[in-house]
């Protein structure tokens, strides 16, 4: 799902784009914990230039499921001189 998200985002989003991404890690990997996939699509996202902002996991509503969100090629701060 990550590197769906990674290609979609180079080809339609702009430098500081945001997504929304819907993981359900048993579509991933159905023999690791939950806890696992989740960490790694994140790390997949961090190498494909996505800055994930925020991840939540909706067990509450829907097991083994979590959202991320975040933008996409966040340029850096410019430091302003006094």
């Amino acid at each position: 799902m990550a590197r769906i998200l990674a290609l979609n985002a180079a080809y339609f989003l702009r430098t500081g784009g945001h997504f929304v991404l819907s993981i359900k890690a048993n579509c991933i990997d159905s023999t690791m914990p939950a806890g696992k996939v989740y960490d790694s699509e994140v790390d997949r996202l961090r190498a494909d230039l996505l800055k994930p902002a925020e991840m939540v996991t909706l067990d509450r509503f829907e097991r083994d499921h979590a959202c991320v969100v975040g933008s996409y090629r966040v340029p850096k701060k410019q430091k302003t001189s006094a």
